[in-house]
C-alpha cells in the first residue's frame, strides 16, 4: 500500500515542547507558523531548531517570512537552521507585521530573491528551500514556479475544485524529482471562527478526512494536516490518518 508523511501545522505557544510531545507519536514532522497574521510568537525558525535537537527523526520545516526579517537576521537563522539540520526554510513574503513596517531589503524584496541571498551570499551546505504554491495564480505560474531552484513546494487552498492543479503541479514536481506537501484544512464545529479569519476553504470535514486523504496518496509526498484552532480536533484527526503514515 502507498503512503504518505502525516505532517502538523504546530503553531507555537509559550507551552510548544508539551504540545510537541502530545502529537509526536502521530505524526511524521511538523511545519511551523512564523508569527502567523503578522501576531508576534516563538520565532518558528528557533521553535523549529529546537523540536529538530529533541525529535531529530522528525521532519521539521518552518514558514519563513521575509517581512519581518533584514538580511542579517535572513542569514543568521537559515545559518542556524543549517547547522542544526533542519529539512528546509519554506520562504515567502507573508503577512504584514501588526507591529511596525514590512522590512523591505535589496537582499529580501522576493522569495527568489531571499533564496539566491541564502544559498550565494550566505553559502548554506545543505538547507533545503521551498516555497508556497497558490491556487490564486495560474496553473502556468505554478508550473513555472515548480521549475524554478526550488528544492521542495508547499501547495495550499486545497479543495475539491483546486484538486485538479494540484495532479497537474505534483505530475510536474514529480518529473523534477521534488518533493511536494498539501496543506490539509480540516472544518470543524469548534474552528469555525479561525475558519472564517483564515479565509481559506476546508479541504475536508471530520467525517470525510479519511476519504479525502485517500485521493492524495501517491499524489503528494505528504499533507500538512490540521484543524485550525481545535487542538482536539487535531488530535482526532491525526488519529484517523494513521493509515496513510509513510
Amino acid at each position: 500500500m502507498k503512503s504518505m508523511k502525516i505532517l502538523n501545522e504546530f503553531v507555537p505557544t509559550r507551552k510548544f515542547l508539551k504540545l510537541a510531545e502530545e502529537t509526536k507519536d502521530l505524526v511524521d514532522g511538523w511545519n511551523v507558523t512564523d508569527s502567523a497574521g503578522g501576531r508576534p510568537a516563538p520565532s518558528g525558525t528557533v521553535v523549529s531548531c529546537i523540536l529538530k535537537t529533541k525529535y531529530p527523526e522528525k521532519w521539521i520545516v518552518p514558514i519563513f517570512i521575509l517581512r519581518y526579517k533584514g538580511p542579517v537576521e535572513v542569514g543568521g537563522l537559515a545559518l542556524a537552521s543549517d547547522i542544526v539540520g533542519l529539512d528546509g526554510l519554506a520562504v515567502t513574503m507573508g503577512d504584514k507585521p501588526i507591529y511596525g513596517q514590512p522590512i523591505e531589503m535589496p537582499e529580501t524584496q522576493s522569495s527568489e530573491k531571499a533564496r539566491d541571498f541564502i544559498r550565494e551570499t550566505i553559502k548554506t551546505k545543505n538547507l533545503k528551500l521551498g516555497c508556497l504554491l497558490t491556487v490564486r495564480r495560474s496553473v502556468e505560474d505554478a508550473l513555472a514556479r515548480v521549475r524554478e531552484p526550488w528544492d521542495f513546494l508547499l501547495f495550499m487552498r486545497l479543495e475539491d475544485s483546486t484538486f485538479p492543479i494540484l495532479e497537474q503541479v505534483a505530475a510536474e514536481c514529480k518529473k523534477m524529482n521534488k518533493p511536494i506537501y498539501a496543506y490539509f484544512l480540516v472544518s470543524t464545529p469548534r474552528n469555525v471562527e479561525t475558519m472564517k479569519f483564515i479565509g481559506w476553504p476546508p479541504a475536508a470535514t471530520m467525517e470525510t478526512v479519511e476519504e479525502k486523504a485517500a485521493k492524495l496518496v501517491g499524489l503528494v509526498d505528504g499533507i500538512i494536516a490540521t484543524c485550525a484552532g481545535d487542538a482536539e480536533g487535531d488530535k482526532e484527526m491525526l488519529q484517523k490518518l494513521q493509515k496513510f503514515r509513510s
